[in-house]
């Protein structure tokens, strides 16, 4: 009997696995894998997800497993390949790897920020990015590691049809590795330049026959290009993957996490110029010490195959985070162009999220037309209390150093309370989408969503609150063109809606940022889809932008406008039997359009016109062992804005990374990356003249993998 339910077990299994999500489909296939039947073709699809440098699905861009050519929006998706070349330890690693993306200000180093197309976050939350489909970037949340890391799919345009509150820019959404039925252990050690080791673990396999684990495991120490500097990593995630009968599966993603680094607000520029300090000089005090940055996240999914054609799926996450520590941060440069004064700072801040997802995903037919809808709703509750007591610099107290022969030691001023608020927010979202195939060639994308939100703020210190409500309806609509095995074209239009925090000189809410788009493009793919490159253009506009309210500038009023257009290309995939390849360009244009205090025509900040880079890697047999691979890349940003006010540029830059790896045998495999390998001084971000944050010198990280 066992024997005969297992086996139509797996022919169910097997047949519902392009019709899931990628964490799903791939836990589905490994429970396949564990028994000694063959494995269905359709499976196959799955295996190229993780090991194409041009993956043909990526279920972020439309909640459904519609292969990539088909959808009429620009998408990159890194892969684990990729994100293994170039050894990325770090999510913000991944950043230069496609077009279009640009790095933000990091809040001292404390978590990711970064733009699409020109928009970004706030230095409050940075940019939102998605973690299997739930938003992740409320609260707080440490850099993200990659260990944990599957693929990253870059998501062009607007995404508040499917997923609420976001930048019309774009949106990550970070697929994390699941559990797989197949007994794997693997062990990472790292070496690096400038006291960096890491050790990493990732084992997975079956708990019994219908219960299969994952755990992966970090542990990690980092120096800095910058005095004073380092970061300490630990971290443990947990998943669990639950064949619950034939057509239901249970999945279950934990992570805990501690980082601790110094809140590091980098360098300045005197009378508009950097480099007249060494990238190296810090300007805070180092018996502030680190920051401490813990958090924990959990996801729960159940998912239930009706029939071959609908399926249902409900899912609940939960993210808590804290931060505290002090530091010393900058806050002007005097005349004299050398005397910094400061400000001391102590933060504690805490935040809870609870977010809930349900919907139904089903295909069907009205005559010749086929209709592949998902119908769906999604909440959350969140909450998010900040504490911070600062002292402000004074002409008796500058609390002040000399940026160019620095004394350390200073005895910190006395603090006083500056912020005490608690936030709590609630949404809820209803959203229906339609993929309809028009014969062969065509393809119809049209998908609505409807938000309610809503908003409370106690300032505890003032004893005030202040409340509001919002409503918001993001459409999208696309079409695709298959013009040939090889070619197909796109176009798209959506909005996008941001809800605005606080209130006018009135008291009254702000309405929410919204953001149109229209974008068109083509898609290029080999044969055999190992290559593949996207074309597009794009114009994006934000209205509702916060600025200073002309009356009284202590005050915003929700009035600005901002622009962005641009031309983006991306190519990926493996070029002939020995060599991989990712290459992209950008051409943006953002800029502000409308504000009370900024000339129209302003650029937006840290967003270069050009960008771009490319990476190869030549793949052969190695003399001694299996295989070897040698490659090597270069980045290229462009000049930016420095500030708001455009007062500053930061300077273009142009990296050189190299590559190697080395698979001795089946369990073994040694690699050398060296990123910035000619030593330049480059910025990676900046929010003010005071605040600008050198990138990294030259790294070398030597590592060994085992493999069992």
């Amino acid at each position: 009997m066992r024997t005969r339910y297992f086996s139509a077990r797996r022919h169910r299994l097997r047949s519902a696995a392009l019709a899931t999500t990628p964490a799903t489909a791939t836990a589905m296939a490994s429970a396949a894998e564990a028994d000694d039947a063959p494995l269905l073709p359709e499976v196959s699809v799955v295996s190229q997800l993780d090991d194409a440098y041009a993956p043909a699905l990526a279920s972020g861009a439309t909640r459904t497993e519609t292969p990539l050519r088909e959808v009429p929006q620009s998408v990159r998706v890194l892969p684990r390949a990729l994100l293994d070349d170039i050894g990325a330890t770090r999510l913000d690693q991944t950043f230069d790897y496609a077009s279009g993306v640009a790095r933000q200000n990091s809040f001292g180093g404390l978590w990711d920020n970064y733009a699409i197309r020109g928009f970004s976050g706030n230095e409050n939350t940075g940019a939102a990015y998605l973690v299997n489909g739930f938003t992740a970037n409320r609260g707080f949340t440490a850099p993200r590691d990659a260990a944990t890391i599957e693929r990253v799919e870059v998501l062009k345009g607007p995404t508040s049809s499917l997923y609420g509150s976001g930048e019309p820019g774009g949106s990550l959404n970070i697929v994390t590795k699941q559990p797989r039925f197949q007994p794997g252990q693997t062990y990472d050690l790292e070496v690096g330049s400038r006291d960096g080791y890491r050790a990493a673990a990732d084992l997975t396999g079956p708990i019994t026959e219908t219960l299969a684990g994952r755990l992966v495991a970090v542990a990690d120490h980092q120096g800095s290009t910058r005095d004073f500097i380092d970061s300490q990593r630990y971290l443990v995630a947990p998943s669990l993957t639950w064949m619950l009968g034939a057509d239901t599966i249970v999945q279950y993603a934990g992570e805990f996490q501690r980082f601790t680094t110094p809140l590091d607000r980098g360098v300045v520029a005197v009378q508009g110029r950097l480099g007249a300090v060494p990238r190296s000089r810090f300007l805070g005090e180092p018996d502030d010490g680190a920051m401490r940055l813990d958090s924990q996240s959990h996801q729960l999914s159940v998912e239930h195959q009706f029939s071959p054609d609908w399926k249902g799926r409900l899912a609940v996450a939960y993210r808590g985070g804290s931060l505290e520590g002090y530091s010393t941060e900058a806050s002007a440069l005097q005349a004299d162009n050398r005397t910094l004064t400061r400000q001391r700072r102590y933060r504690d801040y805490q935040s809870d999220d609870v977010s809930l997802q349900a919907d139904v995903t089903g295909k069907f037919t009205t005559g010749p037309v086929g209709h592949e809808v998902i119908v769906g709703l999604d909440t959350y509750r969140f909450a998010n209390t900040q504490v911070q007591l600062r002292r402000n610099p004074s002409a008796a107290a500058p609390y002040a150093i000399d940026i160019y022969q620095p004394v350390y030691g200073q005895t910190p001023p006395a603090l006083a309370p500056n912020t005490d608020t608690y936030e709590r927010q609630t949404s809820l979202g209803l959203y229906a989408q339609d993929q309809l195939r028009l014969g062969e060639r065509w393809r119809l994308l049209a998908g609505v969503r409807f938000d309610t939100f809503n908003q409370s703020l106690d300032n505890r210190l003032r004893g005030t609150e202040t409340s509001q409500h919002q409503t918001a309806v993001s459409p999208r609509v696309g079409l695709t063109y298959l013009a040939s095995h090889n070619v197909s074209l796109f176009a798209n239009a959506s909005r996008s809606f941001r809800p605005n925090a606080g209130s006018d000189a009135a008291g009254n809410a702000f309405s929410p940022e919204h953001g149109r788009a229209v974008e068109a493009g083509v898609k290029v793919d080999s044969d055999d889809r190992r290559i593949g490159g996207t074309l597009a253009v794009y114009e994006i506009r934000k209205r509702n932008v916060l600025t200073a309210n002309p009356v009284d500038p202590s005050y915003s009023v929700a009035a600005g406008e901002a622009r962005s257009r641009g031309v983006e290309l991306d190519v990926a995939g493996q070029l002939g039997k020995h060599w991989r390849l990712s290459g992209n360009l950008a051409y943006t244009d953002a800029e502000i359009t409308e504000d009370s205090t900024l000339a129209a025509g302003t650029p937006l900040l840290n967003i270069p016109r050009t960008s771009g880079s490319l990476m190869a890697v030549y793949e052969d047999a190695a003399p001694i062992g299996q295989r070897y691979g040698v490659g090597g890349g270069v980045r290229y940003v462009g000049k930016r804005s420095g500030d708001a006010q455009n007062s500053f540029s930061l300077p273009a830059y142009t990296l050189a990374d190299l590559l190697a790896y080395w698979q001795y045998s089946k369990t073994v495999r040694v690699t050398l990356n060296v990123d910035n390998l000619f030593d330049k001084t480059w910025y990676a971000s900046s929010y003010s003249s005071v605040w600008v944050l050198p990138g990294a010198g030259r790294t070398v990280r030597l590592g060994l993998r085992l493999s069992y």
